[in-house]
């Protein structure tokens, strides 16, 4: 997305942070009390330079009185000073817990719903979004967010109450000389502000080149074993150093366009103001006001000053913010493709299994609208029966799975399951009739029996033991050194292949789905772990609907029936042998399976 136009309104730069207005507005008395320690503080600030001029006036210019009243005076004066910066150290503290507390709880929150609200995306949005990018953008957006609600915008009120404060109390000591100075600054404010729009459109350009290394990163650590197995390590270190450096380009633009508006803020302002003191020290000069309303004058310059350069910053802060609050807005406002209808339709009760019905079913992945996966494809399953699926890579038979899990919707057609449209019954629902076991088996970061529970969090540990024994994880676990506490890395790399994929067989028969789906479930382990395993497979399936998929025709042999597809289409089915008798596509694929 491209920044906005140069004639944007200057308020429009900053409006993807009214974005965060439900998650700020949540901590309204934290908020209150915030800005009351905030006020509090500011108003101690402008007490020092009026306490100092009592002191000049009161203490250090009574030269004609006694010298022990003359120092007791000056104790006095100093002693209050000491006052006012005691409070002003206690409030300045107060303001500074509080607004960091509301920065790290928004930030928490904000973190929260973005997480949540991706989880909730069906796979077709991470088709064009790079999972490292929506890390980026869950790490280094809402640190930016973070530091701009939790320190530039109390930042932003305590300068801003400062300067207007401290331009009051100038105009109130020499009114004329100090408007005068209030319309040069204006003078500098407005190119000011034409700078502040580069430097938001520079910031959400360098927030992007930042998430493209992420997703690089993102994608390679993930696949560090066929990186070092084809040698291309030299070449992904160039990828994400070409990345990183256009990163670091974007960054340094922005930096140089933010350094130069500090610069000509900071001049400008300070120029005007020592315009006024100038002017001060000629009217001391003259009689017209004492050594004590200049050194007033003098301080009060001091804070406007710094309160203008800190509010330059401020300013590049919430640009900057702007910008990550627009890329996480974009997260939050994103709608998934699949969700659940206004009025979910109940799925009946399951026993012994679900009916499931593909009526002419066509579908196309979204991002290659122009391939049509399934063509008019047909088949009915009734309730405990066990089918395969079998045909050539891209016939489209792993796509049925994704639709039944409604991970995408159909094209035309019709998908039910228990005679209920699949668009018609909650996600939740629909998913809990559901076990998988998909071809590469994802396991977590955590113990052997933590991922096992995850097919069922609330089992007990006997429950998921069971399931354990049952896909024999049993049989490897014995040797690990922690049993099933031991910690199985991220995605579980220090188990084999085989191991992993039985992990996933006693995750899915914990679950205790009436529908099993099994997507190549065997295709990792050795001849004598399959053979057990589909002993135990063969239990699971005795009383539920299972579709399996497999390109080893000997494991789909003992199904009630076959379903063999072609280009999307069913082309023919029927039982093993009444398939190889028959001829065809299944007759060919046996043929180069079972004959040397």
């Amino acid at each position: 997305m491209s920044g906005p136009a140069a004639g944007t309104p200057t308020a429009a730069r900053l409006r993807p942070l009214r974005a965060l207005l439900p998650f700020v507005a949540r901590y309204r008395p934290q908020i209150a009390l915030a800005l009351a320690f905030l006020l509090l503080a500011a108003a101690s600030t402008l007490a020092l330079p009026y306490a100092v001029k009592l002191l000049v006036d009161g203490g250090l210019s009574l030269a004609t009185v006694d010298a022990g009243e003359r120092l007791a005076a000056i104790r006095n004066h100093f002693l209050g000073l000491f006052g006012v910066a005691v409070a002003l150290g206690l409030f300045t503290a107060a303001r500074f817990y509080m607004v960091s507390w509301i920065g790290e709880r928004v930030t928490t929150d904000l973190r929260q719903a973005v997480y949540a609200h991706v989880l909730q995306q069906s796979p077709q949005f991470f088709e064009t979004l790079k999972t490292g990018e929506v890390l980026s953008r869950l790490t280094t957006d809402t640190t930016v967010i973070q530091n701009a609600v939790g320190s530039s915008i109390s930042m932003g009120l305590r300068n801003t109450v400062l300067f207007v404060g401290g331009l009051a109390m100038l105009i109130a000591t020499s009114p004329r000389l100090m408007l005068t100075v209030a319309g040069i600054i204006v003078l500098v404010v407005l190119p000011a502000i034409v700078i502040g729009r580069r430097v938001r459109r520079l910031s959400r350009a360098s927030q992007d080149r930042i998430a493209d290394t992420s997703g690089i990163a993102g994608e390679i650590l993930n696949a560090i074993p066929v990186v070092q197995s084809f040698t291309q390590e030299a070449a992904e270190a160039r990828r994400f150093g070409e990345a990183n450096e256009q990163a670091f380009a974007a960054s340094i633009r922005r930096t140089g366009v933010r350094s130069m508006l500090t610069a000509f803020v900071i001049i400008g302002v300070f120029g005007s103001l020592l315009y006024g003191l100038y002017g001060g020290v000629q009217s001391v000069l003259a009689g017209q006001i004492t050594a004590g309303q200049l050194s007033q004058t003098a301080l009060y310059i001091a804070v406007v000053a710094g309160s203008v350069a800190v509010l330059a910053e401020v300013w590049g802060d919430l640009l900057r913010a702007s910008g990550a609050a627009e890329r996480l807005m974009e997260l939050l406002s994103a709608t998934s493709a699949v969700a659940d209808p206004p009025v979910p339709q109940p799925l009946p009760p399951a026993a012994g299994g679900v009916r499931v019905e593909f009526d002419a079913v066509r579908f196309a992945y979204p991002s290659r609208r122009q391939q049509p996966v399934l063509d008019r494809l047909t088949l009915a399953i009734a309730p405990g029966e066990n089918v395969a699926l079998v045909g050539p890579s891209g016939a489209g038979k792993t796509t049925v799975f994704q639709l039944l899990q409604r991970f995408y919707d159909i094209d035309g057609g019709s998908l039910r399951i228990d005679g209920v449209e699949l668009r018609e019954a909650r996600l939740a629902d629909l998913r809990a009739r559901i076990a998988v076991v998909p071809q590469e088996p994802v396991i977590f970061s955590g113990t052997v029996l933590e991922n096992i529970r995850y097919g069922r969090a609330d089992a007990t540990d006997e429950e998921a033991l069971a399931a354990a024994r049952a896909a024999f994880v049993d049989e490897f676990v014995r040797g690990l050194p922690d049993g099933y506490a031991t910690f199985v890395g991220e995605r579980g790399l220090r188990l084999s292949g085989g191991q992993r994929q039985r992990v996933a067989i006693a995750r899915a028969m914990l679950k205790n789905a009436p529908l099993l789906l099994l997507d190549e479930a065997t295709s990792a382990l050795d001849a004598e772990s399959e053979r057990a395993v589909q002993a135990a497979l063969r239990t699971a399936m005795a009383c539920r609907t299972t579709i399996v998929i497999a390109h080893r025709l000997a494991t789909v042999q003992a199904a009630s029936r076959i379903f063999v597809v072609e280009a999307g289409r069913i082309v023919d089915a029927g039982t093993h042998a009444e398939l190889a008798a028959r001829g065809g596509l299944y007759a060919r694929l046996a043929a180069l399976q079972f004959v040397n």
